[in-house]
């Protein structure tokens, strides 16, 4: 995890370690308004489009998503931790600057293209692993903490952090925030129209 010194744009929460995930799966993109919308009933996003991510939701929205999500399906469905959503973003290869590659045109939607919006999801070009959009289009939740010092908890999944982990750059954002490493993070009871998330789940 983490970005060499001589990343552009680098922030000095990026210190390059070493992280081990165990085996998890993830959404091939991010939760869509639609599905949303067959979930909970509504659709709280402030640019309506069903196949675009569902954004307007706090991490307690999430949690809330999440719950009934696995109360009518028997699954386990959560957010991924940052570590995962790195893991997922460099789609098993090294040194690409972006979540798939250093294309950032071909790989996402960012203030430099998207004429001011989302879009739906899985227009781009997918990473290695066929995860779309884990560059731009929405910031993500994670489940971790911000633990700006990389001790640990970017493998975790803490209850009531003071604010938790966002990724990915945004529709808004300018590209350096649509790097692999970079970072940022919101309380969890914030809500914008470009912070939406993906779902994970651990796999046995």
């Amino acid at each position: 995890m983490g970005s060499p010194p001589s990343d552009i744009g680098r922030e000095e929460s990026e210190r390059q370690h070493r992280v081990c995930v165990e085996a998890f799966a993830i959404g091939k993109t991010e939760v869509t308004q639609a599905q949303w919308q067959l979930v909970m009933g509504n659709n709280p996003s402030g640019f309506k489009c069903p196949n675009c991510p569902v954004e307007w939701v706090s991490w307690e929205d999430v949690m809330a998503f999440v719950a009934k999500l696995n109360a009518s399906s028997g699954q386990r469905y959560r957010l991924p931790t940052e570590a995962e959503w790195e893991y997922a973003c460099r789609g098993g290869r090294s040194g690409e600057r972006y979540c798939g590659g250093d294309q950032l045109s071909a790989l996402a939607w960012t203030y430099e293209n998207s004429e001011g919006m989302t879009h739906p999801v899985g227009q781009k070009k997918a990473n290695g692993f066929g995860l779309h959009d884990m560059s731009g289009n929405v910031l993500e939740w994670t489940c971790s903490g911000n633990d700006r010092e990389y001790q640990g908890g970017e493998q975790q999944c803490p209850k009531g952090a003071p604010n938790y982990v966002t990724r990915g750059g945004a529709w808004l954002f300018k590209e350096a925030t649509a790097r692999s490493a970079s970072r940022s993070w919101d309380t969890q009871d914030v809500r914008n129209d470009f912070l939406g998330f993906r779902l994970a789940r651990t796999l046995q």
